[in-house]
Parts: structure tokens; sequence; C-alpha cells
């Protein structure tokens, strides 16, 4: 498990005095500014945040050291990151996404069909990014209880039921 846990998104400049679109990916978005500091990949962090507004999926925002609009565009489409230790802990049947990249991927008979790479949310959904062995392409596994009915982050394993035809081999295309 990493250190750290993305919990949002800058989206660009909001206005021309440095304040940002923001995006929180917390179950309570407005907790975002909860979690400080936040980083950013590159390893720059930001100790405070204020929410100054809230504007169609996300927030307006100020982040300490951002004080022009050309500040803020230059953070466009950067990710934040929290220290784990400062989320809250998940039930049981909640994960970080963070904590389910690299898993390996097995199906109800134990035979391993690849390990997740990514997970993606576009709204209708979760899905599991699967890198399968020997294969150039990835699957995307439906992060649903059918598809996925166990995950074992002790073991770093997913037992998956995933439709028919989902897994093709490519000798069997």
């Amino acid at each position: 498990m990493t250190d750290r846990v993305i919990v949002g998104s800058i989206g660009g400049s909001f206005g021309v005095h440095g304040e940002v679109r923001l995006k929180s990916f917390c179950a309570d978005p407005q907790a975002i500014a909860d979690y400080t500091p936040l980083y950013t990949d590159n390893g720059r962090s930001f100790a405070q945040i204020v929410l100054t507004g809230q504007i169609k999926n996300g927030f307006t925002a100020r982040l300490d050291g951002v004080v022009s609009k050309e500040d803020a565009d230059a953070l466009r489409n950067i990710s934040l990151f929290a220290d784990r230790a400062r989320m809250p802990s998940l039930p049981d049947d909640e994960y970080y996404y963070a904590d389910l990249i690299g898993l390996t991927v097995l199906d109800t008979g134990g035979v391993t069909l690849g390990t997740v790479k990514q997970v993606m949310d576009h709204g209708a959904g979760d899905l599991l990014e699967i890198t399968v062995p020997g294969q150039t392409e990835t699957v995307l596994l439906p992060f649903t209880q059918t598809a996925v009915p166990t995950v074992d982050l002790e073991q770093k394993r997913i037992i998956a039921d995933p439709p028919d035809g989902l897994f093709v081999a490519d000798g069997d295309a």
C-alpha cells in the first residue's frame, strides 16, 4: 500500500487572482480541505486549501503559493494526494483505488487472469483495467460485487467472476 491516496485534481484557473477549479474525489467532497497538506506527484505540497465557492463538478479554491492566473493554469490536470494517515479508515467493503493497483486478479478457479493496472471511474461505475500476461491489450473488468466478489488486500489478490468472453486468450478469438 502506498503512503498517499489521491483525493482530487486541479482543473486549471478560475478567474485572474490565482483561484483554481478543484475536483474532489472524497466521499464528503468538502473534506478535501481537511486532509492538508496535499501533494502533487512531482513533490510540490500545499499546506493550506481554502474552498471559496462551488461550481459544476467541483469547487473554486485558493492554494497557498498560487497567486496568479498563470500559477493556477500551470497546475491544470494535476492530481492531489493526501497522506494515508490523515484519511479516515474505510468499511470492509470499500477500498482506496491506490490499494487495488498491482493486485493479482484470479478467476474463481484460481487461474491468474492478470494484474490491476489502474482503476477508472467514468461515472457509470468503476472499472478495473487488467494487464493480461502475454497480451498487449488490457481488459476492463466492471468493479461490481458480481464480477469481483472478493478483494483480499492482505494476500494482494482479487477473486473475479468475469462475464463470459471477457478474458479471451489470443488463440481463442
